[in-house]
């Protein structure tokens, strides 16, 4: 039996920052990775630029920097966002080998196995855990940082409904010809959700999400197809190769067959498939879901800490590690809790109470379509729009700053 005084079952970028954390002050932290070496999370891999300002040392891990976007409403409209605040874009293997390699050397012990929740039981001193290979360990703490499927909060927690989880699926793919691929975000049309391409430094992560319960493979499947083909072919009928014109991307818009019939065969040979579960809990849920108790917590995804109108829960991973381990080196870990809703738990409700109008209609057309027309108009409701994307603009006060935004001149 290994014995430890916390065991962090999940070694993504929750588990390995808690774990970093706790380790620094001399708490003696077990982390079990039990995703297959080299096995990515699939995750458009984007950080934003409140996640690198509150956490500089996220600028040393190899990434991409993105200082301009293009958005593209479900009719095809077009945005193009120069950003005041940059957001980087990096590998999941990447990232996530850099933080748990910072656990590492700041002295957690770092354990390549699974952990299922057959493998978890209580003891009359806390937890007794049981990987796939047969190891015990011991601990008085148990975290679950396992992710949206996680299996520590369906013991402890509760499963999540399927109407409060969310699908991500994609395709790892080669950069243009050109080597210089564009940043996009597309809203699906007729589909709650959206779908995107960031170009990595090897490679374009393509992908699209969307909700678990209206979830149908063959067509969003067929609807991702249709983006990247587009996105490829807008390369290939460019003129200047070193920089594709924005007015010539063609998102949702039918291209020439032959050259869609040519894209996608040879995105069949090399593109690289993937796909997860994102949570995206209801506005009831955040009032009675509950991240901690008696010797137990919950972090990142496994808490539910994502937002339900993007997807996005790197910054929401790291902020809730950083706060579960000031709670618990402070000898007070289940003030976790309150930490937690006062810190970011109001935010994250009102996107989830945000969501269905985000994806509704407004004024006879989707929202979406609406705020990229307006946005193209004017430079205020830009602003507003790219400190969004940025993570700067929260949703508490977003409709106040878009109508304050709006009355002042163009």
């Amino acid at each position: 039996m290994h014995n430890f005084d916390v065991l962090i079952v999940g070694a993504g970028p929750a588990g390995s920052f808690a774990a970093e954390r706790l380790a620094l002050a001399g708490v003696r932290v077990a982390v079990f990775d039990g995703r297959p070496p080299g096995e990515p999370k699939a995750c458009g891999g984007g950080v934003t630029s409140k996640a690198l300002k509150a956490w500089p040392h996220l600028l040393e891990a190899v990434g991409r920097n993105i200082d301009e976007l293009d958005m593209y409403s479900p009719s095809g409209k077009h945005l193009h966002l120069k950003l005041d605040e940059p957001f980087a874009v990096y590998s999941r293997i990447a990232f996530d080998t850099f933080l748990r390699e910072r656990a590492r050397k700041a002295g957690a012990n770092v354990f390549a196995e699974k952990v299922s929740g057959r493998g978890i039981r209580r003891t009359d001193s806390g937890w007794a855990v049981s990987t796939q290979s047969d190891a015990e360990f011991a601990a008085k703490y148990l975290v679950g940082a396992d992710g949206a499927n996680s299996a520590i909060a369906k013991k402890l927690a509760g499963p999540l409904p399927p109407a409060e989880m969310e699908v991500a699926f994609g395709y790892r793919a080669p950069l243009p010809d050109s080597g210089d691929a564009a940043t996009v975000v597309a809203f699906l049309p007729n589909w709650v959700g959206y779908a995107w391409a960031f170009p990595r430094l090897d490679h374009v992560s393509f992908g699209i999400a969307t909700t678990q319960d209206a979830f149908d493979h063959e067509s969003l499947d067929a609807l991702l197809w249709n983006f990247m083909i587009s996105y490829y072919g807008s390369y290939k009928t460019a003129r200047d190769s070193e920089r594709v014109p924005h007015s010539i991307m063609r998102i949702w818009k039918d291209i020439d067959q032959v050259q869609a019939d040519t894209i996608r065969g040879e995105l069949k040979q090399t593109a690289e498939r993937y796909a997860a579960r994102i949570p995206g809990l209801a506005p009831r849920t955040w009032d009675t879901r509950h991240a901690c108790g008696d010797g137990w917590a919950l972090v990142g995804d496994a808490a539910g800490f994502a937002d339900p109108v993007t997807g996005e829960g790197i910054y929401y991973a790291l902020r809730s590690a950083e706060l579960f381990a000031e709670s618990y080196l402070a000898g007070e870990p289940l003030k976790y809790e309150a930490r937690w809703r006062k810190d970011f738990g109001q935010e994250l409700q009102r996107a989830s109470q945000m969501r269905r109008r985000f994806y509704g209609n407004f004024w006879g057309a989707p929202f979406t379509d609406r705020m990229i027309e307006f946005a193209r108009g004017h430079r205020g409701i830009r602003k507003v729009l790219g400190e969004l994307v940025a993570g700067d603009q929260g949703y508490t006060d977003l409709k106040k700053k878009l109508a304050r935004s709006a009355l002042k001149p163009i």
